[in-house]
C-alpha cells in the first residue's frame, strides 16, 4: 500500500490530481466506489487501486491502516467527510480533502481533541476551497492586527464549472447567504449583498455567498466578521433572488435531484485548454473599529489546477512528518505564504 490514498480519484478534481501525482512522479493509490472506473483509470496511470464503499467501515480501515494521508476528493462532503475522518481516527490517518462546504470545517472541528491525541492532522479545504483565501486572510491579519471586519472575494476569467461543484451549489440552494456576525454564523436573502470589487486586473460586480472562509477564516484570524463574495452579473444576482423566493421547494431533494440530473448531462468539468487559459483573481480587505483599513489581491491558476497543486503539496509536507495534529487551516498548518511556494502565484502590489 503507498502513502497516499486518492479517495474519489475518478471524479474530475480526482483525475487532476492523479495527473500531477504523476507528473510529480509521486505515488498513491486510487480509491472510490466504483470498481470499474477505477479500473480504467488505474490501466491509464498504472497506480494500484481499491474499490471500497465509505459506509462499509472494515474494509475503509483496512484501506486507510497502511496510509500516511488520504486526499479525500468525493463530495458532497457534507454526505462523506464525517465517515472518511471517523476511519482516520480509527488508522491514525491523515486527512486531507478539498471541499468548500462551511458545514463541513464546522463538523470537523469538533474532532480536533480526538485529532490530536491521535496525532495526526485534520485538515479539509486543501484545495482552491480554500488555500488561498486562508492565505490571503491571514496576510490580512498580520497588516492589521486589531482588524474586526473582514470581506473576501473572488473571480475566474475563463474556465468553468465541473460538475461536483455544481451539485455542492444545488445543496446549498435555497438557505440564504450565510456569514459571520460578531463571532456567528447567520444569513440574510440570496443575492442582495453586492459590490463592484477591484481584483487589481479588472472591475466586477460580486455577489455574496456561503463560503468555506466565514469557518476557516475565523479560525485563522479571529476575526468576528466576515463576508465572501465570487464574481458575478445581474443576471446571475437576479437568479439568486428567484432561488431565495423558492427557497421551501429548493430545499425538497425531488427538486435537487432533478437538478443533479441535468447537471449529469453536462461536461465533467472545463477542458484542459480552458483551465490553462484560466486564471483566479482574488480580493480581500480588513478594517478595524477605528476605520483603518487594508486591502490585498492575490493572483492563482484556474482553481481546479491549483487545488491538485496544493493537496498534494500538502500531502508531501506530511510525508515529511511536516504537520500539526488536530484540526488546521492551510495557513495555520503551513503559514499565510505557502500558497506562494505553488507557480503562478503571487500577491498583487495594492
Amino acid at each position: 500500500m503507498t502513502p497516499i490514498i486518492v479517495y474519489g480519484a475518478y471524479g474530475y478534481t480526482g483525475k487532476l490530481v492523479v495527473e500531477e501525482a504523476l507528473a510529480k512522479n509521486m505515488q498513491i493509490t486510487l480509491a472510490g466506489r466504483s470498481e470499474e472506473k477505477l479500473m480504467a483509470l488505474s490501466s491509464e496511470s498504472g497506480y494500484p487501486y481499491r474499490a471500497v464503499d465509505l459506509n462499509d467501515q472494515d474494509s475503509l480501515h483496512a484501506l486507510l491502516q497502511h496510509a500516511s494521508v488520504v486526499i479525500h476528493c468525493a463530495g458532497p462532503f457534507q454526505h462523506t467527510a464525517r465517515a472518511m475522518v471517523e476511519a482516520c481516527l480509527a488508522t491514525g490517518t491523515n486527512y486531507l480533502d478539498i471541499t468548500g462546504e462551511y458545514p463541513v470545517f464546522e463538523m470537523l472541528q469538533k474532532y480536533d481533541q480526538q485529532a490530536k491525541a491521535k496525532g495526526i492532522m485534520l485538515l479539509p479545504g486543501a484545495g482552491f476551497d480554500v488555500v488561498p483565501s486562508d492565505c490571503l486572510a491571514a496576510t490580512l491579519k498580520s497588516k492589521l492586527p486589531d482588524a474586526h471586519h473582514l470581506q473576501l472575494a473572488f473571480a475566474t476569467q475563463g474556465g468553468g464549472l465541473s460538475r461536483g461543484t455544481s451539485k455542492t451549489m444545488i445543496e446549498g440552494a435555497g438557505y440564504g447567504q450565510v456569514y459571520r456576525k460578531d463571532g456567528q454564523l447567520t444569513s440574510k436573502p440570496q443575492g442582495h449583498s453586492t459590490m463592484v470589487i477591484n481584483y487589481g486586473k479588472f472591475e466586477k460586480l460580486s455577489v455574496g455567498i456561503s463560503w468555506g472562509d466565514i469557518s476557516t477564516a475565523y479560525v485563522s484570524t479571529g476575526i468576528p466578521n466576515i463576508e465572501v463574495f465570487t464574481g458575478s452579473n445581474e443576471k446571475q444576482i437576479n437568479m439568486l433572488k428567484w432561488i431565495h423566493r423558492l427557497r421551501i421547494f429548493m430545499r425538497m431533494n425531488w427538486v435537487k435531484n432533478l437538478l443533479k440530473q441535468k447537471v449529469d448531462k453536462q461536461p465533467a468539468g472545463p477542458s484542459k485548454e480552458k483551465r490553462n487559459n484560466s486564471k483566479t483573481y482574488l480580493w480581500g480587505e480588513v478594517r478595524n473599529l477605528e476605520g483603518t483599513t487594508v486591502t490585498q489581491r492575490l493572483i492563482t491558476p484556474n482553481g481546479y489546477t491549483l487545488t491538485a497543486k496544493t493537496s498534494l503539496l500538502f500531502a508531501s509536507k506530511i510525508l515529511g512528518n511536516n504537520l500539526k495534529p488536530g484540526f488546521q487551516t492551510p495557513s495555520t498548518a503551513y503559514g499565510k505564504d505557502v500558497i506562494l511556494e505553488i507557480e503562478d502565484c503571487h500577491f498583487l502590489d495594492t
